[in-house]
């Protein structure tokens, strides 16, 4: 018989919360407490893998090289850093909700439950979807957000999500959301804009697909497929992050088949830890037509190997679940990893990419997120696109609020901190109007 879900036990549940952050502290206050590294002249020396060297040290120079060296790259970051997935499996979709005039009456809304899972049980993500008013088969961004759909917009008719949530200061209490937290996350979500500029917006609540806890796979898509993984060995399977980028390519499923909406023109999105969902999900998942890192720092677009703000030992001792045991080897080891994150952005060519940064988010490390973006440069180029434009990559990183978007590969500095804005949405909106 099955180990009953948490998430269908709140008291067991919360016990286990409690659990959990007591376990945590506990092991914690007997280590030395991590204190990052900001300055560059104290980066560990290091070398970065070459793009274009083969894993048998051969350079690549055509198409066919390049097929394969794909291939063995992205077997190595899942065996070695995010986990290995269980194949696609079905899903099943239900309507809940339209209206007609939403957005002012410049959009059609939709919440869709879709629903998909394996031999143990399933888990149901709800979609909500805008779409401009009269549009046929409008290209989309896809993206995950952190707080729930009803955070997006303070719509009341919105349905308020019921699934555990990270409790947030004056936001969230209890790991539940209640009617104080609609729409408290729209400024992250400029729907009108998106919507004015001729796209359709797709997001889904992250912890419909899995909870972000260290709850050792039990709940969420992890457990309904805990069957199908059985096979794959203990230290490749997958964590949270490539548990969420599974069900962004199911929601995709979904989208190829929507009357309103082009799934063959789909954008995937994120910020921050789901920022690095997006980059997993567009480099496993050729079928994304473009790909949006905001802020998505280590294990996400920046370098590893520069370990400067958050570092691979610092992410898995804090998040220990999202990324596969595998990955433990590299704790302030980042130079014995046989890939870096220049290589995850490569898997993304010749789609388009982008990648911002802020100013303040120095956890992020701005520096190694764009020096990543330039290294993938080359792949680009070599599969016929123009990369960042113009004739080669850049060799500096612009100035802030100096947007990079006139080729394949768009890059920003934003002022401020880690978050996602106007101005970031701006660059998004124009970079894709011209790969999508």
């Amino acid at each position: 018989m099955s180990r009953p879900s948490l998430l269908q036990h709140p008291a067991r549940f919360t016990c286990a919360c409690l659990l959990l952050i007591l376990t945590t502290a506990s092991s914690v206050s007997g280590q030395a407490k991590f204190v990052a590294n900001y300055d560059e002249s104290k980066i560990p020396e290091y070398q970065l893998p070459n793009v274009l060297i083969d894993q048998q040290g051969h350079p690549i120079q055509t198409l066919k090289q390049w097929n394969q060296q794909r291939s063995d790259l992205l077997n190595i970051f899942a065996e070695q850093v995010y986990g290995k997935a269980p194949e696609a499996c079905e899903i099943s979709s239900k309507l809940i909700s339209s209206s007609n005039d939403a957005v002012k009456g410049k959009a059609v809304r939709r919440e869709v439950d879709v629903t998909f899972g394996g031999k143990v049980g399933s888990v149901t993500m709800r979609l909500l979807i805008y779409t401009p008013k009269n549009s046929v088969l409008s290209p989309a961004f896809l993206g995950l957000n952190f707080q729930g759909n009803h955070s997006v917009d303070p719509d009341p008719s919105i349905s308020l999500n019921q699934n555990w949530m990270r409790n947030r200061q004056g936001i969230t209490e209890n790991n539940l959301a209640d009617e104080s937290s609609r729409g408290v996350a729209a400024s992250r979500w400029p729907v009108e804009m998106i919507i004015d500029h001729g796209f359709s917006l797709v997001t889904i609540y992250y912890g419909d697909i899995d909870p972000d806890f260290d709850d050792e796979f039990e709940n969420g898509i992890h457990g309904a497929l805990k069957d199908e993984a059985k096979g794959i060995p203990a230290g490749e399977k997958w964590g949270s992050i490539a548990g969420w980028a599974y069900g962004l390519s199911r929601a995709l499923d979904y989208l190829e088949k929507d009357s309103m909406v082009d799934g063959s023109r789909v954008a995937v999105f994120g910020h921050s830890r789901l920022g690095k969902t997006s980059l997993w999900a567009g480099a496993s998942d050729e079928r994304f037509k473009m790909v949006i890192s905001n802020n998505s720092g280590c294990g996400g677009a920046a370098l590893s190997r520069r370990a400067i703000g958050e570092t691979v030992g610092r992410i898995n001792t804090s998040f220990p679940h999202w990324f596969n045991d595998n990955y433990l080897k590299y704790n302030e080891n980042e130079n014995a990893c046989p890939v870096d994150q220049h290589q995850l952005l490569a898997l993304i060519a010749p789609r388009a990419l982008y990648v911002a940064s802020a100013t303040a988010d120095r956890w992020a490390d701005p520096k190694g997120e764009f020096m990543s973006s330039v290294e993938a440069d080359a792949v680009y180029r070599l599969l016929g696109t123009d990369g960042f434009g113009g004739t080669k990559a850049p060799e500096g990183m612009p100035e802030a609020n100096q947007a990079i978007n006139v080729g394949t590969i768009g890059y920003h500095l934003r002022d401020g901190k880690h978050d996602v804005t106007s101005y970031d949405w701006k660059q998004y909106l124009t970079f894709a109007k011209r790969n999508l």
